[in-house]
């Protein structure tokens, strides 16, 4: 892939990133989850470049989760694979019988994600992957924080990384938590990534859910508030306890 001023702003980003969260150490073996979009795909060429250049040796391989949608085309995905040499693994499950199974087509997306998760351990575990590597971005980050404020659910939003309780399970890493999607929507434009890979059976609900409905908020914010991503992902690393209602300690 020949790099462009763009791609090297990612990986500058990502980098930083990855040494200010210790994501990826001397001897580590990453496990990567490919979906087949284009945060995953740029994710998988972040890494062969970190790979290539960083003062770290790692290795890593990818892995898709064929969730048995009748559009799902995971041949694009090994294809591509194949022509950037890298080693691809395949995870099947039948989610439209199994959610239909539990009676929970109206909201699908945390049953196939635990599912999705769980498949994917397991293949870290058969190829003694220690790391799980996945895709989301700066903007993932922030609207996870922003859905979890407005539910109450405390400040809390998705970690760079991430210690499993268990420790058979491999440590979560998400190179590009750093990283605006409008980055990766520009490094994305410059290469040739598969087409559309397929649709997500349940697209319809997931547009109309309440991850899209907070990103779309922080879109229409952004455009009043200049640098209101980086004002938050800073606002996270600067948690000031003494001025919440957090109650005193008896």
């Amino acid at each position: 892939m020949t790099e462009n001023r763009e791609f090297k702003k990612l990986c500058r980003t990502a980098g930083e990133c990855c040494v200010k969260y210790r994501l990826i150490d001397d001897g580590d073996r990453l496990l990567v989850g490919l979906s087949g979009g284009k945060d995953s795909f740029m994710l998988m060429h972040l890494l062969e470049h970190l790979s290539q250049c960083a003062p770290v040796k790692f290795t890593f391989e990818a892995a898709t989760f064929d969730p048995g949608f009748e559009n799902f085309n995971v041949e694009k995905i090994s294809e591509y694979c194949r022509i950037c040499n890298w080693k691809h693994h395949v995870v099947k499950m039948n989610i439209p019988e199994i959610i239909a199974e539990k009676s929970m087509e109206d909201a699908p997306c945390v049953l196939c994600s635990r599912l999705r998760r769980g498949k994917l351990y397991g293949l870290a575990r058969e190829l003694s992957c220690n790391k799980l590597a996945l895709g989301q971005h700066l903007d993932d980050v922030i609207t996870s924080f922003m859905m979890s404020l407005c539910r109450g659910q405390g400040i809390t939003s998705m970690a760079p990384k991430v210690i499993p309780q268990n420790p058979e399970h491999p440590v979560i890493i998400r190179p590009l938590a750093l990283v605006p999607e409008k980055l990766i929507i520009s490094c994305a434009d410059t290469m040739d990534f598969p087409e559309k890979t397929g649709s997500c059976r349940y697209e319809n609900t997931v547009k109309n859910g309440d991850r899209a409905a907070f990103a779309e908020l922080i879109g229409n914010l952004s455009d009043k508030i200049p640098h209101l991503r980086e004002n938050i992902a800073h606002s996270l690393t600067r948690v000031e306890a003494k001025h919440l209602l957090i109650p005193p300690e008896s």
